[in-house]
This record gives structure tokens, sequence and C-alpha cells, in this order.
């Protein structure tokens, strides 16, 4: 993989074997220094000393969080982010103070926004429209710890409207024009894009000014790289041609232990240089 781009574990991901708080040490131990997260709470705005455990363990482990997803919902039961969802506005609005107050205690500078599923009860223009306030919000606040919201195309969820890069930076493109904002970028995940059909090499020539942060597994199965038939190496490539120089995030279940889905990258290569 290419030496000019660097590593972060995705502990939602991997290390599910251990506790979550156990995961960020774990990271270490297998030699990398940063992690990111999805929503490792069971309620949108958990209790001040869940998060004081949380920070603590980050802390505590010697890794730097360089990404964390606002609260999506019940991920299990099908939920897939709560951005556009007016039913759900408000918990959105509470949990952004509380995902950038933890960057601003951890130094992370990348908020993943999930768009939210369509609903039966609301037109996709009314969705749309809440989607573009709520992520004006959310960049507001991350603007002021110094971060940036990223939007995600995603697969496996039939009712998510945001499926490839161009859908992705459309509604970055809508958000820009109608508040402003300047710090929303593209999550690309390639996994997400490439069983969605997208096109990842044309994707990240049209839109790679706009790619915030990189998401890694292989296709099929999204396991570790070398499990599927996915190019990784040359997407890593490609990324690196049109200036890419952000992390790399490994979010993939290992198809055997969490330990040895890293034997595709060097130790020597995990860590940040």
């Amino acid at each position: 993989m290419d030496s000019k781009l660097q590593y972060t574990v995705n502990c939602s991901f991997l290390f599910t074997e251990l506790p979550m708080l156990e995961r960020p040490a774990a990271a270490k131990a297998a030699g990398f220094d940063a992690v990111e997260f999805g929503w490792p709470f069971p309620d949108v705005v958990p209790a001040d000393s869940e998060v004081d455990a949380f920070v603590a363990a980050v802390e505590n482990a010697g890794v730097r969080l360089t990404g964390l997803n606002f609260a999506a919902g019940d991920m299990g039961a099908g939920e897939r982010g709560l951005v556009s969802l007016p039913a759900r506005s408000k918990d959105f609005r509470s949990n952004v103070e509380v995902v950038v107050a933890i960057g601003r205690r951890l130094g992370t500078r990348m908020f993943n926004a999930l768009y939210g599923n369509r609903s039966d009860e609301y037109t996709a223009a009314e969705q749309d429209e809440l989607a573009d306030v709520n992520l004006a919000a959310a960049a507001h606040a991350a603007a002021g710890a110094g971060a940036v919201v990223l939007v995600e195309a995603m697969s496996g969820a039939p009712r998510y409207p945001v499926r490839t890069a161009a859908d992705a930076v459309a509604v970055i493109e809508r958000v820009e024009i109608a508040s402003g904002a300047r710090n929303i970028r593209f999550l690309a995940d390639l996994y997400h894009l490439t069983v969605n059909g997208d096109d990842v090499g044309a994707a990240i020539a049209r839109y790679g000014s706009r790619i915030g942060h990189v998401q890694i597994a292989d296709v099929p199965g999204r396991h570790e790289p070398g499990t599927g038939d996915l190019d990784l190496e040359k997407c890593l490539s490609d990324l690196v041609n049109v200036g890419y120089r952000g992390l790399v995030g490994l979010e993939y279940t290992p198809s055997t232990s969490t330990e040895e889905s890293f034997d595709w990258l060097p130790r020597e290569a995990r860590g940040h240089r």
C-alpha cells in the first residue's frame, strides 16, 4: 500500500471481541497510533461519566481519535442516520453538541453524519430540506472545533438515498449554496461505492478535491484487503495521484481474528510517520 497514506483503525468494526473501552489500547498494541469510532454509546446524549470514560480510554491508550460518527439511530435495526429525519431532528441537534465537545477534548477533526433513510411520512424534498439545515448546523458547530463534517455514500440500506459519490457531492454542494458552509467533505468508503456499482476510479478522479476521508474493505465480504476482488492498491494510488494525503480508515470485518486481519499491512506502516 502507498507509503504516503496513513491508517486509522475503526474500533466499531475491529477488536469487537473486546469491550469498547479496551479497543483503543488494543489498536495501539497492534502498532497503530490512530483510531476512529462509529457512535460508541447507546444513547444520543450519554451521561457525562460515559463520555469521560470514553475520553480516558483514548487518552490512556496513547492514540488519536481521528474520527467519530454522530449518532445514527439503531443501526442493527436498519436505521442509517438522523440528519434527514424530522422526528429525530432534535436528537441530532443535541448529539452534535456532545460530538463536538468530545472532539474538542481529543483533538478530533472529522465527524461523520449519516444522512438517514427515506421515510414514508415525508416527501424526499422535505427530508432533503431538513438535511440541509441540520448539516449546516453541524458544520457550523464543527468549524468552531476546527473540524469537518463528512457525508458518506452507503450500501446495504435500500432506503438510504446517498449511494454514489455524485449523490454525496450533490448534498455537499446543496448545503454549501444554501448556507455558505465550507467544511463539509465527502467520505469515500471504497467498499460502499463498489458494492453500489459506482466507478471508484472515475469518482476519485472527478471528486478528489472533495474527499475528506477514505475508508476501505475488500469486496465482496467486507473483509480485510486481499480477501476479495477490489484492487485497493490501485484505488489508493489513484487517491495519492489526485493529491489525497488524508487518513485511510480500516473499516472491515476480519475474516479470521483481528490481529491476523492486519497481516496485509506491515507493522512499520501502521503508525504515523
